[in-house]
């Protein structure tokens, strides 16, 4: 659907970034745009192959469906043109002649720039002046600096985009947004700054860039128009939306934002959940500090770290000694941790193993020999909730050492790794791998030989990037019964979504959206 959302909340626009060889490729795709959701186009001049400036500009304006921003880019600051200055100037002033709406005119240039157009521009065409750094993300000062020598090159537009080295450097990025008196596009480049990206409208920035295909990028970390609109919600965020996320490393294979922006746009929630890819936890948290940032899920390898730094700690999750989900309390902006892991595993393994025809009102878990590989957060979740539910808990690890830790806490059995192949003291046991061994792309690895798997009733894996790892489609082969980390997923989101929003969990909706994954 080309309008992704038909409500719109907010005035920040959707660019669609065209690079192509011909001029006749760049028109056919001005149409694409259009038809993607897109509200304006700009059209990269420096990557066209063969260009008439006098008729190719002509046409191009005469073909374009939408508003129009025209880029000749230089190779010195990240482009393709390799001519000479006066050329490129020539064909800009003719794009602002014929009728564009905007043009780009980098901050090194600007000055030789305007002396070159010596006061002769057109009302209607606005003047971009950016500024790109493809290594870092100056300090705020140096930013405000920045911008003040934009303005005084002469922008009805200022732009800069910088490159994330953290996640924190997008806050100072926001600052100097919503503090600008002038229209502002202000983006910071890479996976880590994608929120810059999206919560543009948030902190009134002017425009996004969007790309119609996955891939194909002018700039590092742009999303699809595509995402921007029926991922992410793009129209429907306004100042007061709430920010949540899924902070993690990796990060960007998790469907939660999927799950939960879909859910929210449905309750006529005013959140939106995007994915965080957090290298330092504490940082982010002192950073991201604003109620606005209201609430995470944490995912590997932040699980342990994240229970740390949270002001209150759910009594599970402390004895558990991970948590999965912080929300912080708009009264006082305290943080407040909880684990909805073992709730999501435990049942999608009770409910695997009553398929399996174990019935009676106690657990089908009690008694039985519950095996878990990994002793981190997720792996204490699991033993933690295993052994609430009457099972004996076995805890297997790369680190033999680390396996101990957990069970002198919990109690229990301790193995390395290794000794899993030959382990099977009796028949009917449960596995649950709650590592990311087998993880995309590492998909042909796995925790546990074939061969050793047939002791297994059932085996559950945490991955679900693929829905069926190695493991599991192994252990299928071997006869056990199966029980997928989409299942895990879904349960443990049902709590986290009632924590969020304060609505109960749309459970239909959540097994709707994840049923074709």
């Amino acid at each position: 659907m080309a309008s992704g959302v038909g409500m719109r909340k907010n005035q920040t626009l959707i660019c669609a970034p065209l690079m192509a060889d011909t001029v006749d490729q760049v028109v056919n795709l001005m149409h694409k745009s259009k038809a993607t959701g897109a509200d304006i186009v700009e059209i990269r001049l420096d990557h066209l192959k063969s260009f008439d400036p006098q008729s190719d500009i002509q046409k191009l304006m005469k073909e374009c469906p939408l508003p129009t921003l025209f880029t000749y880019r230089p190779i010195w600051e990240g482009g393709q043109y390799d001519g000479d200055e006066n050329t490129r100037f020539n064909a800009l002033q003719l794009c602002m002649k014929l009728g564009a709406d905007h043009i780009d005119i980098e901050l090194k240039a600007a000055h030789e720039f305007n002396k070159f157009l010596n006061g002769d521009k057109p009302e209607k065409c606005k003047v971009i002046v950016s500024s790109h750094n493809y290594d870092s993300t100056p300090s705020s000062e140096e930013l405000g600096n920045l911008v003040a020598r934009i303005q005084a090159a002469g922008a009805d537009i200022v732009k800069f985009a910088t490159t994330a080295v953290d996640i924190t450097d997008v806050a100072r990025v926001f600052q100097i947004t919503v503090h600008c008196q002038v229209p502002i596009i202000a983006m910071v480049m890479g996976e880590r700054g994608l929120m810059s990206r999206i919560l543009c409208p948030k902190f009134g920035g002017y425009l996004t860039f969007g790309t119609l295909e996955a891939g194909k990028v002018s700039a590092p970390g742009q999303p699809t128009i595509e995402q921007l609109l029926n991922l992410y919600n793009f129209r429907l965020i306004d100042s007061d939306t709430k920010v949540f996320g899924i902070i993690g490393k990796p990060v960007s294979h998790s469907k939660s934002p999927k799950l939960y922006n879909r859910a929210f746009r449905e309750d006529g929630f005013n959140g939106v959940f995007l994915h965080l890819l957090v290298d330092d936890l504490p940082k982010f948290f002192d950073t991201y500090s604003s109620p606005d940032f209201s609430g995470f899920s944490c995912t590997i390898p932040h699980k342990e770290v994240a229970l740390s730094r949270c002001d209150e700690v759910d009594p599970v999750a402390k004895s558990i000694g991970a948590v999965n989900c912080v929300i912080r309390r708009p009264n006082d902006g305290k943080l407040f941790g909880c684990n909805t892991d073992y709730i999501g595993a435990i049942s999608a393994i009770e409910d695997g193993l009553r398929e399996n025809g174990a019935s009676g009102p106690v657990s089908p878990l009690a008694g039985k020999l519950f095996v878990v590989i990994g002793a981190g957060g997720a792996g204490k979740a699991l033993a933690y909730g295993a052994k609430e539910k009457g099972a004996r808990v076995v805890i297997a690890n790369r680190t033999y050492e680390r396996a101990k830790e957990l069970t002198d806490i919990i109690g229990g059995q301790a193995l390395s790794l290794a000794d899993l192949e030959s382990f099977h003291p009796e028949s009917g046991m449960i596995l649950a791998n709650t590592t990311s061994i087998g993880m995309q792309p590492k998909i042909e690895e796995t925790p546990v030989p074939k061969e050793a798997l047939k002791h297994y009733e059932l085996v559950f894996d945490a991955v679900y990037t693929p829905k069926i790892t190695r493991l599991l489609g192994e252990a299928q082969e071997v006869g056990a019964k199966i029980v997928t980390g989409v299942e895990m997923f879904i349960g443990q989101a049902y709590e986290q979504y009632e924590r969020f929003t304060g609505l109960p969990a749309p459970k239909q909706l959540f097994k709707e959206i994840m049923g074709d994954h």
